[in-house]
């Protein structure tokens, strides 16, 4: 499995050994913020976490700084923990250095390799599934995972790196894209299946100009459809 179709992870295994206490915290507030169960403008405090990871309050004070250095929350002292909503700024920010980013390497990626095209074909049909079933969170991740095969697949480290910290801000921003606007999972879908036929055609230009319609969709949440 590629790194970057692991996150959100459950472990189911009971015989895993339990991770400290500061990183169950971390990790069940991150989910909740990145799969809009704590939605943004919702007030967490100490007490509700603690006792929905069962911890005590230190390592739910650790979490939560780690979570705001992050840019996912803000502490406020004696309150709790403020969850940020997505702002326009950052959609606009996170759009620009995503068509930076993709439409370099959707050029770069032509003429694709059979792999590559195997892996998006396989990505574009787990997509559907999760789609179908309403998943919302599961088609952001494979979404992004669909990106970023493509980003990778140049060869470039640097830029993955790059394109793997956006990943946070891609997850939440897809799945609050999906639950306000549902109709646009069936044109995003649409859209990977022309990404997918333009790089196993060999023509760099329309994947390029596929990209550019597909990421920068997004911009126009930046001129305030924020929600």
């Amino acid at each position: 499995m590629r790194a970057c179709c692991i996150y959100p992870v459950r472990m189911s295994m009971a015989a895993a050994k339990q991770p400290p206490a500061t990183d169950r915290v971390y990790t069940h507030v991150k989910q909740g913020v990145l799969e809009r169960r704590y939605e943004g403008g919702t007030l967490l405090t100490e007490g509700e976490l603690a006792e929905a990871v069962g911890v005590s309050r230190t390592p739910v004070r650790e979490a939560l700084l780690r979570l705001e250095v992050e840019g996912l929350i803000r502490l406020y002292p004696k309150k709790g923990a403020l969850v940020l909503p997505v702002s326009a700024q950052e959609i606009a920010d996170v759009v620009e250095t995503r068509l930076l980013v993709e439409e370099h390497a959707a050029r770069k990626a032509v003429p694709a390799p059979p792999a590559l095209v195997e892996r998006l074909e396989e990505l574009l049909a787990r997509q559907k599934e999760q789609a179908a079933a309403g998943d919302f969170a599961a088609a952001s991740v494979t979404d992004r995972c669909f990106h970023a095969e493509i980003v990778r697949s140049g060869g470039n480290e640097i830029l993955s790196r790059l394109y793997d910290q956006l990943r946070d801000r891609q997850l939440r921003m897809g799945v609050a894209v999906m639950h306000s606007h549902p109709d646009r999972i069936a044109k995003t879908l649409a859209e990977h299946g022309e990404i997918l036929r333009a790089l196993r055609s060999g023509d760099a230009e329309a994947a390029v100009d596929v990209v550019h319609r597909h990421v920068g969709w997004f911009s126009h949440l930046a001129r305030g459809e924020v929600r």
